[in-house]
């Protein structure tokens, strides 16, 4: 079962749509409600994006905002063979933060003109990021897909 966790993204409702549309199973919580203890009962999980952010710098790397922010079309040039695609991308952005810094355990699946971490995978399993919105193109809704059937 897929659990959709929804950090208040204005596009998680396209999200819900898309995977209602192709009857892929799922639930949906928001962070404040999520019990970590259920996690098991789950296969997969999406983080939907979320409406405010700072820099910060964890675990996962570090984060900055942009100088002008990112909104429309954007092609994502695939850079290692991974699971989800290895073809060339159309997808949609929507963002005024990026990430900046990776640690090494992450890997560059995909690059754009404007960013260099626009799809990355946990070097050990199949857990991905994407800084664009892949529930808003085609190309990125097909990511979706082949997420949801590993």
């Amino acid at each position: 079962m897929l659990l959709i966790i929804d950090n208040g993204s204005i596009y998680t409702k396209n999200l819900i749509d898309f995977l209602n549309e192709k009857k892929i199973s799922f639930e949906k919580q928001t962070p404040e409600l999520l019990d970590l203890k259920s996690l098991d009962n789950y296969n997969s999980f999406i983080l939907s994006g979320r409406r405010k952010n700072e820099k910060k710098t964890n675990e996962i790397g570090t984060i900055r905002k942009l100088t002008f922010p990112q909104k429309g079309t954007e092609k994502i040039n695939i850079q290692r063979e991974n699971p989800l695609s290895n073809d060339n991308l159309q997808v949609f952005e929507s963002h005024g933060f990026e990430i900046s810094k990776l640690p090494n355990i992450l890997l560059v699946i995909g690059e754009s003109k404007n960013c260099k971490f626009e799809i990355i995978q946990y070097d050990k399993k199949l857990i991905f990021g994407t800084q664009f919105h892949p529930e808003m193109s085609d190309d990125g809704q097909n990511l979706i897909q082949k997420f949801c059937s590993l």
